[in-house]
């Protein structure tokens, strides 16, 4: 039997070192967020460190492992999971990414040329398995089909598949985030997309709602979605559909003008397709474990969260 040299003391250090700073946040996020966490839990118990429950959460979400398999340098997974659970349900984690939008917009580092675009997320069997409640008798459970899409869990040929729909700034970072079936037309979701943009101001006044302009894919093109962007005065750069030119050509005088359109400005459209691009980097996001809508959604707020403190503050 060869026995083999033991590693040596510095370099297997070196190694331990960065393989627990991977994905975590660095001590400058980290002091852009810790003042805005909750101090007390509401029931007298100490917190358990922040820091080490976040990065706990992103551990997680970034390998989108069970709970259970959380490393033991986090603390005990039940900690981790509850401290993630009650923030979603409180909200908080949706305030950290508010504050970092507002404080970006305040310096005025958000371009407000906002691309939209969607992405079909497959569902895992486990985001599948939520137990079937009924009414509170018990005497008959409620419908799958019926809980599921309350999940936005579309059934399609693949199977159970969620979509995200977002509406990214000009550089490509969230600000609104839509969950609906996967086979939902992306239309059908525009409205509440729009909906979701609201940037707090720093001051007083009214919060940021109203984008410069919009950009979309085909998918966007329809007379609803122009004329509620034309009623808003928001500008439009969305092309125009192959049937729905043959349709306004055929009709002659009566089909109208075509709508204005510009490759140029189109040709940033690209940065939503960047933004799924990084946060699918997140496991968790890419495919869906969680069983609720709002657990998995939330998710993706941290991901939009990590993209925003990743930007370089002016």
């Amino acid at each position: 039997m060869v026995s083999r040299p033991a590693a040596h003391p510095a370099r297997a250090c070196l190694t331990i070192d960065l393989v627990i700073g991977r994905g975590e946040l660095p001590d400058a996020a980290w002091e852009r967020v810790e003042a805005l966490l909750p101090k007390v839990d509401g029931r007298g118990r100490p917190w358990r460190d922040h820091r080490q429950v976040v990065n706990g959460v992103l551990w997680r979400l970034r390998t989108g492992a069970p709970w259970r398999d959380l490393p033991e340098r986090y603390g005990p997974w039940q900690t981790v999971y509850e401290r993630f659970a009650r923030w979603e349900a409180d909200g908080t984690w949706s305030k950290l990414l508010e504050h970092v939008q507002v404080r970006n917009d305040e310096v005025g580092q958000v371009e407000w040329t906002v691309s939209v675009d969607s992405t079909v997320n497959r569902a895992h069997q486990h985001a599948a398995g939520a137990r079937k409640r009924g009414p509170q008798n018990g005497d008959e459970l409620e419908d799958p089909g019926r809980s599921q899409a309350r999940q936005a869990l579309g059934r399609s040929r693949g199977g159970l598949t969620t979509k995200v729909h977002l509406a990214v700034e000009g550089r490509g970072l969230p600000l609104s985030i839509v969950l609906t079936l996967g086979n939902v037309n992306d239309a059908t979701a525009f409205g509440e997309v729009l909906d979701g943009i609201r940037v707090p101001r720093a001051a007083a006044g009214r919060p940021r709602t109203t984008p410069e302009r919009v950009l979309g894919d085909k998918a966007y093109s329809s007379r609803a979605i122009r004329h509620l962007l034309r009623r808003r005065g928001i500008a439009v750069t969305i092309p125009e559909r192959r049937d729905q030119e043959a349709n306004r050509r055929r009709r002659g005088r009566l089909g109208g003008r075509p709508p204005a359109f510009d490759k140029e400005i189109y040709r940033d459209r690209n940065v939503v397709e960047r933004c799924f691009a990084r946060i699918k980097q997140f496991r968790a996001v890419a495919t869906r474990f969680d069983e609720l809508a709002d657990r998995y959604r939330t998710g993706i707020v941290l991901a939009s969260l990590v993209l925003w403190l990743r930007e370089p503050a002016r």
